[in-house]
């Protein structure tokens, strides 16, 4: 056979089999979301303890990243984000398929509740938690507190999960004409957290009632509210807007948040998925 018609043929069975792997791909709902980039930033601000703590890994059932933020005002912060996320990661560790990834959210943070409880013994702790698992370009997400879960998409951010803080509940006084607007942005139990880990009176963590699409290009990022209160929406988007790998665009939120400098600047975390 000529070396011409060998090529040829190779050429045209390389073409056809790339074809029907592009048919293959497109019907599927479930692939495996190949080359999904993760770049993670921290500072310990102007607090004597860093109580964030964040952990992501990927398995055959897709990628969990979890960012936990312990209570700086309570004691035992750090214990009870440590506890929160190993929790998470160990549970996820056994999984062995994406048939129920909220109850495997739902198990976990119940889990994680009754555990930080058992450490306090009595004491002050607690923390707040944001997960998501990208299983294929479907994102899953269970959240409790007020760490953001956030995607960035063509320029912008579409926030996911809600602030579980008094602030929803001021909104709804105002709603309701119990109160002004300018009472509820200025109401000293603004930020005050009605749901964590490590709460007697925890029921449940929001979880999404149906997985969220995916595209190429996405972001993915889960943050505690360190980063969110140093830095504005448009501060945030100015810097995704400059590209880079996920860890470069990590390190210049931190470093933004470091160059500002506040007094008060609370531990910060900031954990990105970048989706292929």
């Amino acid at each position: 056979m000529q070396p011409y018609f060998v090529v040829s043929g190779a050429a045209v069975l390389f073409a056809v089999l790339l074809m029907i792997r592009i048919r293959l791909t497109r019907s599927s709902g479930s692939r495996t979301v190949s080359g999904i980039e993760i770049g993670n930033g921290q500072t310990i601000g102007s607090r004597s303890e860093q109580d964030d703590y964040f952990s992501s890994m990927t398995t055959t059932v897709g990628t969990l990243a979890v960012v936990a933020d312990g209570i700086s005002g309570l004691a035992n912060g750090r214990m009870s984000s440590t506890l929160a996320v190993t929790t998470f990661t160990k549970a996820f560790a056994k999984l062995e398929d994406a048939t129920n990834l909220n109850g495997y959210f739902a198990e976990a943070a119940t889990q994680s509740n009754r555990s930080i409880l058992q450490n306090l013994n009595g004491q002050g702790g607690g923390t707040t938690l944001a997960a998501v698992i990208v299983c294929g370009y479907q994102l899953h997400y269970g959240a409790v507190g007020d760490s953001l879960i956030t995607i960035y998409r063509n320029g912008h951010f579409q926030t996911v999960n809600s602030k579980h803080t008094a602030e929803t509940l001021l909104e709804e006084r105002v709603l309701a004409g119990q109160m002004t607007s300018e009472e509820a942005k200025t109401s000293p139990v603004r930020n005050q957290l009605v749901n964590y880990l490590g709460y007697e009176g925890f029921e449940s963590m929001e979880l999404g009632s149906a997985p969220i699409r995916l595209y190429s290009g996405d972001h993915v990022l889960l943050c505690s509210d360190g980063i969110q209160e140093a830095l504005t929406e448009i501060e945030l988007e100015e810097i995704m807007r400059k590209g880079g790998t996920p860890q470069e665009t990590a390190d210049a939120m931190i470093d933004a948040i470091n160059d500002k400098g506040f007094k008060s600047q609370d531990n910060a975390t900031v954990l990105i998925l970048a989706i292929g």
